[in-house]
């Protein structure tokens, strides 16, 4: 296996609408913040790979038109995942892991605000018996909560609890979008969003991209003097029908965990994608993570969850606190598809 590190991340301020910027003007100057802070240019990149969904421009293709954010020049081979940037980051570590590429370049990219989000998010699930009768995806979330409420798993505080958490971290991130001191006891006083969900438990829609670089060994350091390495990386897909597993507990999170290595050592910080304070929950003891992780101390999806660059965040939070010194070992998770079918894991260490 070859050392493969997170040599640099950028991303964008999640809003709840970019008004007057498409999403290759989004990520112009995201990729420009890149270069200057790694100095990496163009002749350098031997891989590109996006993530982004064209569900959410509503034309076909719409991903190529990223690339004009890249540069066209030189030809460099391309590549593109209608998923979250954090698979965009796994296709090219296997890209490097093979030998065809040292430096690679990964972004993933969203405006959400354009659609009704939460309906367009019925379009991934089952297209004979499920999505034809249109559940919003907050009404799909609130059933796997119940689940969870009714099965004794959590309590409503504890998630109170995980979304207050959250908030207060993301007053530190100026690129959080939803940051601040909110109260348990407030919290559960106000209406249901979707029973059982209430506001505080559901991440804002948000318009925004992120962008990763890798690097092999050979060429890590000549862009960062304390690379974030790659330890271990999994992701694990889960059936779609959401009547056939246990909604209750986050089983691909498990084993992505086990085969991530995330149980080899201690964990100082945990970035979680998850975008609904239950599943936070059910990802946090998935895999493992004991009371001295710090728990996204960015936000998390809670604060900010621009749709196909969130996942590509938590990993480049994680590895922005391994290369400026504040943590050791971290691990990253990244998740797709209704009530966590799909969820990554990746371990980080200094």
């Amino acid at each position: 296996m070859r050392d493969v590190a997170v040599v640099g991340f950028s991303q964008s301020v999640s809003l709840r609408r970019e008004r007057n910027r498409n999403e290759v003007e989004i990520l112009i100057p995201v990729l420009q913040e890149l270069r200057e802070a790694t100095g990496y240019t163009n002749e350098d990149l031997e891989f590109v790979c996006s993530g982004s969904s064209d569900y959410l421009a509503g034309q076909a293709f719409a991903f190529v038109a990223g690339l004009d954010a890249v540069g066209a020049w030189p030809p460099v081979c391309e590549s593109h995942v209608e998923m979250d940037g954090a698979w965009a980051l796994y296709e090219a570590w296997v890209k490097i892991q093979m030998g065809y590429a040292d430096v690679a370049l990964v972004y993933g990219f969203g405006k959400p605000s354009m659609g009704d989000l939460p309906i367009t998010m019925a379009l991934q699930l089952d297209p004979y018996t499920v999505m034809p009768l249109w559940p919003d995806a907050i009404s799909v979330a609130a059933l796997q909560a119940r689940l969870c409420l009714d099965g004794g798993v959590m309590t409503d505080r504890q998630m109170a609890e995980a979304a207050v958490r959250d908030r207060a971290h993301a007053k530190s991130n100026p690129h959080a979008q939803v940051a601040g001191d909110f109260d348990v006891e407030g919290i559960l006083s106000e209406p249901y969003l979707v029973s059982p969900l209430r506001k505080h438990d559901c991440s804002p829609i948000s318009d925004g991209a992120s962008a990763v670089l890798l690097a092999s060994s050979n060429r890590a350091g000549d862009f960062s003097k304390r690379p974030a390495w790659i330890r271990g990386i999994e992701h694990i897909c889960e059936p779609q029908d959401l009547g056939v597993r246990d909604l209750t507990r986050s089983r691909s999170t498990e084993i992505a965990a086990e085969k991530a290595g995330v149980g080899a050592g201690r964990i100082d910080v945990a970035e979680l994608s998850a975008p609904f304070s239950h599943q936070e929950i059910l990802v946090e003891r998935g895999l493992g993570l004991g009371a001295d992780t710090t728990v996204n101390p960015s936000g998390g999806a809670l604060a900010g969850n621009p749709l196909m660059a969130v996942g590509l965040a938590r990993i480049g939070e994680a590895a922005a606190r391994i290369t400026n010194g504040e943590a050791e070992r971290a691990v990253a998770h990244a998740t797709s598809g209704p009530c966590l079918q799909q969820n990554l894991v990746c371990v980080l260490e200094g």
